[in-house]
């Protein structure tokens, strides 16, 4: 059996876990490149997680990772398809940040890393909560 996520919570981290990642992109000349590589994406990934989370309230944590990162993947490979109305939508600032630019074969293991913590973030809030 699986307990049901509060949606309240779920949709307070997919708030925090998109403020990260926009914060993420005003701060890159602050951070490491290699974490200003791939913060971005891994964050958009957890926000992703999140927000399958609200969505599927009572699906198992690895249920929702793996919707999640096939969401992810589904979308960085349509960046493989050009045509002029995905670009125009690409163009647009938002569109630009939810269908993202050019296919990238890194952002697919910033995308795991993502999804991974937090699968592993939920994973621990739940082994904390029964711990008497």
């Amino acid at each position: 059996m699986t307990k049901k996520r509060s949606r309240i919570w779920q949709a307070s981290l997919t708030l925090a876990a998109m403020a990260a990642g926009l914060l993420s992109r005003k701060m890159s000349g602050m951070l490491p490149d290699i974490v200003n590589s791939y913060a971005g994406d891994a964050l958009w990934a957890l926000m992703i997680f999140f927000g399958f989370g609200f969505l599927f309230s009572r699906a198992a944590t690895k249920t929702v990772a793996l919707a999640a990162l096939s969401f992810c993947y589904l979308i960085e490979f349509s960046q493989l398809y050009h045509a002029p109305w995905i670009d125009d939508l690409r163009a647009a600032p938002l569109g630009g940040l939810i269908l993202g630019y050019g296919f990238l074969w890194s952002d697919l293991l910033a995308y795991l890393l993502g999804t991974g913590a937090g699968a592993m973030f939920e994973r621990m809030m739940h082994t904390r909560k029964r711990q008497p």
